[in-house]
């Protein structure tokens, strides 16, 4: 996990390094300065002169300006790094989601990903600033301090040894307890993020049915349920405090004692007092060290669950890849399923597709009929290879699937999926995903395919307009015209149309069909609609149920011979025909 999490340092690595470098010479710095105030108050008490004074005085003013120095750097080029390694690890973690097959996608929720992108990066990068910084101080200045302390008064400086062994049993019960509450809290944290992701998608619905106050009562319950795990984990975190206080007095208290009884029975010969106010100095610097070093382990106690997270997202491995000598060019459109099973998962009870054998020529129209729950969707995505089969093979141009460089095989096959989405940026911007060289008047050409440039021309920036966050100024019809258009723009030699003219009337559809006949005879047009008007003109059309091709033929061959075709064609004609 930490060599998963480290790669992400880049090119911080020079500050990261500089970091512990500029700690050490700062606690280096701290840890004299006690030594030579010791040292001058010896000297006053043996009476020495005010030149002695004012040279000691100059070098403890030239030492504070150096910690000071020491210090600012250190936290300046922590802060580069920590922010730096953030930064990189969010880069990387969404690098490596936009490389996921769908399969990986499927394993994480979407506001399971938004959490790790923020809270527990966060979490994480305030860990690895404590840890650079805080965690190379801590044990440093103990040991620093400890030594100096044994230089000066020998025996005396055991009693810090006394206080170790009731932090370390602190520490070691406060980390067991937490860390088990903080790998639970951020399941919850996930389910918390999905519940305002989910209210915000669905706000037109919530409101229709007026469900305003069960979403506060559901937001409210799991937001209790975060808050009451993270209080109890806080519980047991705060008492690091009034341990490290108790510490931290009880050995002062020991010192003083000890050292003022030692002073008065020896008169100065083992301990003086300017040894005494050094060790009083030695002792705040070594358990302020100590608490400061418990305050790293809590720190990192709650991040270890982030970078656990982080790690399982940087450690995924897409179930989908190009393989050596990848095929780089796609023949025609052409599409061979041959005894074909597919499953979405392992773990998964039934096949979604069942012996599935088609055979497609290249610039032939096909539609796609069947229930809910028939598999389409699920067979037009084994051609961009979306997913793989589970047996057999599906081969576009001839050759598997599998054989060709992904981006090659996905460049030649545009899918418009059920759920259209565009980006928020102009009309433009969003048209441009299909061939981000696309010049103007092919945008236009696109478009006028699609049946859209009319309506865009009817905004008042036309091809300008801004185009919202997942194209909420823009009514489902005219979001399924656009996204045709985006992926015309691709130039496609095969070209799926997955329920995506659902929102239009007939009549448009009709003329997008008829567009698709005149302008693309050459590429290859797979439909899936739910309406047999939208297919009824195609080359062929499948009949699909429970997983399987059923039937296959043109519209008059089904209509005549396909129960499951007639059953269709009847309830959606019963007034008569639709108008085209």
């Amino acid at each position: 996990m930490l060599k998963t999490l480290m790669k992400s340092i880049g090119e911080y690595r020079k500050v990261t390094i500089l970091t512990p470098v500029l700690v050490i010479g700062e606690v280096i710095v701290e840890c004299l300065i006690p030594f030579i105030i010791s040292t001058l108050v010896s000297e006053i008490q043996q009476g020495c002169e005010l030149s002695v004074i004012m040279r000691y005085g100059g070098l403890l003013i030239v030492m504070a300006g150096a910690a000071l120095l020491l210090g600012w750097a250190a936290g300046t080029t922590c802060a580069a790094a920590s922010t730096g390694f953030a930064r990189n690890l969010r880069r990387n973690m969404f690098y490596s989601i936009q490389g996921y097959s769908f399969a990986n996608i499927d394993k994480f929720s979407t506001s399971s990903l938004v959490t790790r992108l923020t809270t527990d990066v966060t979490n994480v990068q305030f860990a690895f600033m404590m840890i650079i910084r805080t965690a190379i101080r801590c044990p440093l200045m103990l040991v620093f301090a400890f030594t100096i302390s044994f230089i000066m008064a020998g025996s005396m400086s055991f009693i810090f040894l006394f206080t170790i062994p009731v932090l370390a049993i602190g520490l070691i019960l406060v980390i067991w307890k937490t860390v088990p509450l903080f790998r639970k809290v951020f399941k919850k944290y996930d389910r918390l993020n999905e519940s305002i992701q989910e209210n915000v998608q669905a706000m037109r619905v919530v409101k229709s049915y007026v469900r305003e106050d069960y979403e506060k009562k559901k937001f409210a319950a799991a937001a209790e349920d975060v808050c009451a795990d993270f209080t109890r984990a806080e519980k047991i975190l705060a008492l690091n405090s009034p341990l490290m206080q108790f510490c931290v007095y009880a050995a002062s208290t020991l010192i003083m004692g000890v050292g003022a009884y030692v002073i008065i029975t020896t008169r100065g010969t083992d301990l003086d007092v300017g040894q005494l106010s050094a060790l009083l100095n030695y002792s705040i610097q070594i358990l302020m060290s100590l608490m400061m070093l418990s305050m790293v382990f809590v720190m990192i106690t709650m991040a270890f669950e982030s970078a656990h997270r982080i790690s399982e997202v940087l450690q995924e491995k897409s179930s989908l890849t190009s393989p050596p000598n990848a095929v780089t060019q796609v023949k025609d459109g052409s599409i061979d399923f041959d005894n074909v099973n597919f499953r979405y998962s392992q773990h998964a009870e039934r096949m979604a597709l069942s012996n599935v054998n088609l055979h497609i020529r290249s610039g032939e129209t096909i539609g796609i009929l069947g229930g809910t729950g028939s598999s389409k969707s699920s067979l037009i995505q084994l051609i961009p290879r979306l997913y793989d089969v589970t047996e057999g093979c599906v081969k576009v141009g001839g050759i598997d699937v599998r054989d060709y460089d992904l981006e090659a095989l996905r460049n030649q096959v545009a899918v418009v999926l059920q759920k259209n989405v565009l980006f928020s940026g102009t009309i433009k911007e969003n048209l441009r995903w299909g061939d981000q060289n696309a010049t103007d008047a092919e945008l236009v050409q696109a478009c006028k395919l699609a049946q859209a440039d009319e309506f865009i021309r009817q905004f008042p920036k036309g091809y300008d307009t801004y185009i919202e966050q997942g194209g909420t100024n823009v009514s489902g019809g005219q979001k399924q015209r656009l996204c045709i258009a985006r992926a015309l723009l691709k130039k496609p030699k095969i070209l799926i149309l997955d329920d995506s003219t659902s929102a239009v009337d007939t009549k448009t559809d009709a003329l997008i069909r008829k567009a698709f006949r005149e302008y693309l005879p050459d590429t290859t047009k797979i439909i899936v609609a739910q309406r047999v008007a939208s297919v009824e003109d195609a080359d062929r059309i499948l009949i699909m149920d429970g997983g399987q091709i059923v039937a296959i033929g043109n519209h008059e061959e089904l209509l005549a011979s396909n129960p499951i075709y007639q059953e269709i064609y009847e309830s959606q004609n019963k007034g008569g025909k639709a108008d085209e």
